[in-house]
């Protein structure tokens, strides 16, 4: 028996290739649809984010490959949709900018199934934007025309009207353009175009695989057959493509065109993501461990009971902060007003960050934000007879209580969470190794070395790493790295995000933008 509600249809444009491009309606649809229909050109850090649990159907096609007819696509968003689903249809671009949306939603309309169009970031702007080129500008141009240069074959009139175009405005634009591009530039130049009009061709624009090549009208083409270059692509042609050598911005980024594979979830490593982003780099993100809640809480519970006898208490991640407080809460605090008596420790300026976020006052960072480092900072503001909280998660090194109690602490290791694998993504992140798609990994703690390995594999570690630059926040990482069989090629120098940051830089040779980043 058929659903008596049908579903609707949120056809989706996820933008030119940059991940950052898909708007905020489009993942939101993204994210809730129970099922998702995705074209060749949909990134593959857009298909991360939807949630495991979707139904996913590729409907992907490339130039006389079509995988999936546009009938067979038609039918199956109906069917999909009076299964009772609503449905993500996910295309490259702007699906009402040459992306055959208009043709879906006219199949959806005569089935009566209900559809919401989100638009995207169009190519046809986005990818000449990235390329440093305005398609308008005061001084060179007031007038855009966008055409593809991949008509429909089967149209029983005209094809396009090449004497009107040709100098109907002053910038041209032509998306699917390689495979035709000698006849698009002919054609151009026939109808009134000067053979001498600068023009550019824009391969896999706005992604770190993004190529550009310039020249003019009547040598266009032989440029970019001696450079081999395949689809996708587009031509852009008109005056101001000659300010593509002042506004050139993107592939100028000093880490432009490597993709960086972050170990951390987003929300712990906002910052290390964005500056890394804005450095050109693509993130890939791969979280290696899942925060989870305790089995059991009573030592937690039986420590906050006795929060007045403690001296010290020391904090070693965010996450031990946050877990922390959670459990402190629960127990009917509002504030941090229960630790006010206690003097504070924190292992480095993120976490000290993070117990300010809390309203915590913290009494001592180390120079050197390592366990070690706290030890020793915490001998000499004399820690002998003290009594010292040290919540941290369930599986951690003890070289730190160890070395407390040697200089005469009593320490009580109070777990306040755990680390599990998150296994979600590691067949992906296997395959991209394989394929040699990762050019840097980035390693914040051991732990997250050694989740890795246990997620993509000693044999995948051994085999297809070889190439891959191994960046560590510090020697303990590194060591671990060197211990699971990775060869270190980058060690920060201030153990801290930022200064892995500017290592990475150090290593490709960008010191001018290590210094930016410093300044």
């Amino acid at each position: 028996m058929s659903p008596s509600v049908t579903g609707t249809v949120y056809i989706v444009g996820a933008g030119p290739g940059d991940p950052g491009l898909i708007t905020v309606k489009g993942l939101e649809c993204l994210q809730r649809c129970p099922a998702v229909a995705y074209d060749r050109l949909v990134s593959s850090q857009i298909l991360d984010l939807i949630p495991p649990d979707t139904e996913r159907r590729f409907v992907g096609k490339a130039a006389q490959r079509h995988k999936v007819s546009q009938d067979e696509i038609n039918q199956m968003l109906v069917n999909l949709a009076r299964e009772g689903k609503d449905v993500c249809r996910l295309k490259g671009g702007d699906p009402f900018v040459f992306g055959r949306g208009g043709e879906e939603a006219e199949a959806l309309a005569a089935a009566h199934v209900p559809f919401v169009i989100v638009p995207g970031v169009t190519s046809a702007t986005a990818v000449p934007a990235y390329a440093g080129i305005p398609l308008t500008h005061r001084r060179h141009a007031s007038s855009v025309t966008i055409l593809t240069g991949h008509e429909d074959p089967d149209k029983d009139y005209p094809a396009l009207h090449w004497d009107r175009i040709a100098t109907s405005a002053d910038t041209i634009v032509c998306l699917m353009t390689v495979g035709h591009l000698r006849n698009v530039a002919e054609r151009l130049v026939r109808h009134g175009r000067l053979p001498q009009t600068p023009a550019a061709v824009i391969h896999w624009g706005t992604t770190p695989d993004q190529q550009t090549i310039t020249g003019e009208l009547s040598t266009i083409s032989a440029l970019v057959q001696d450079a081999e270059m395949d689809p996708p692509a587009l031509l852009v042609a008109g005056d101001v493509v000659r300010l593509r050598d002042t506004l050139r911005w993107f592939d100028k980024s000093p880490l432009f065109g490597k993709r960086v594979v972050v170990t951390r979830a987003r929300q712990q490593a906002a910052d290390f993501v964005a500056k890394l982003e804005s450095l050109g780099a693509e993130i890939i993100e791969f979280p290696v461990i899942k925060i989870a809640d305790l089995e059991s809480y009573e030592m937690v519970d039986t420590a906050l009971s006795y929060l007045r006898e403690y001296h010290w208490i020391i904090f070693t991640s965010a996450n031990g902060v946050d877990a922390f407080f959670r459990r402190l809460y629960q127990h009917g605090a509002a504030s941090a007003s229960p630790l006010e008596k206690l003097k504070v420790c924190a292992i480095g300026p993120a976490t000290a960050r993070q117990c300010a976020a809390y309203g915590l006052r913290v009494d001592l960072v180390p120079e050197k934000f390592i366990a070690e480092s706290v030890a020793e900072a915490l001998r000499a503001c004399g820690i002998e007879g003290k009594r010292v909280l040290l919540p941290r998660a369930q599986e951690a090194r003890e070289i730190l209580p160890q070395m407390l109690e040697e200089c005469g602490a009593q320490v009580d290791v109070v777990p306040v969470y755990r680390t599990v694998l998150d296994e979600a993504r590691a067949t992906g992140m296997q395959d991209r190794l394989r394929n040699r798609e990762i050019d840097i990994i980035t390693f914040t703690s051991s732990s997250t070395v050694r989740n890795f390995v246990k997620l993509v594999g000693e044999e995948t570690v051994r085999e297809h790493m070889q190439q891959v630059c191994i960046a560590c926040i510090g020697p303990i990482t590194a060591k671990t790295a060197e211990e699971m069989g990775m060869s270190v090629d980058v060690v920060a120098e201030k153990f801290t995000a930022e200064g892995l940051i500017k290592a990475v830089l150090v290593h490709s040779g960008n010191r001018l933008a290590q210094r930016h980043l410093t300044g």
